[in-house]
């Protein structure tokens, strides 16, 4: 993949069609450019994360882990963007189940739902979960329509497991807690 950024506004796109990385173009709202769209608007909202102030007992690892989600999330894109391309290896899927695995271990196990909430950084986590699965839902939307890798669909699932989990390690290195949803509320009268 050639660097490609020598002019950002080139005009070929105002009549609403979008080049591909194969050359091709489709128009904007093709559901290959929404599921680009999606990614990469998860990839943004991931760098609004990177931007708060987490706790210091996490802050070097998840912002070392959430850099290389970024870089993962690009990967991704650039698959999206290349048809049959591959870019997203196993490895990188992989690994999001390693701190999964590694993270989660650390939190009490729910006994209730919880609301997205807590510190600002874990309600930011909470919003890059619901970004990541809006974008896993247009990755799996594209995927009926034409054939794509695995990887992609299920790095995006494992991811917004992954974000969920963090928006709890980011509350409870911060000396809060999840904040459980109360199914029974008392009707009003």
């Amino acid at each position: 993949m050639g660097n490609r950024l020598s002019k950002i506004a080139t005009r070929t796109g105002d009549a609403g069609m979008t080049g591909l990385g194969d050359g091709s173009r489709v128009e904007k709202d093709h559901l290959r450019i929404c599921a680009m769209g999606d990614v990469d608007e998860l990839n943004s909202e991931i760098g609004v994360l990177l931007t708060e102030e987490l706790p210091k007992s996490v802050a070097d690892a998840l912002s070392s882990l959430l850099l290389k989600v970024q870089h993962d999330l690009f990967d991704l894109g650039g698959e999206l963007c290349i048809p049959n391309y591959t870019l997203l290896k196993p490895e990188q899927v992989e690994q999001l189940d390693v701190w999964l695995e590694q993270y989660n271990a650390n939190l009490l196990p729910l006994t209730e739902f919880i609301l997205p909430g807590g510190t600002r950084a874990a309600a930011q986590a909470h919003v890059c979960r619901t970004v990541c699965r809006r974008a896993e839902r247009s990755v799996v939307r594209l995927g009926w329509d034409v054939d794509i890798h695995e990887a992609p669909r299920q790095y995006l699932n494992r991811l917004s497991d992954l974000l969920f989990v963090l928006a709890r390690v980011l509350n409870q290195a911060s000396g809060g807690s999840d904040i459980l949803w109360n199914h029974s509320k008392e009707k009003k009268k």
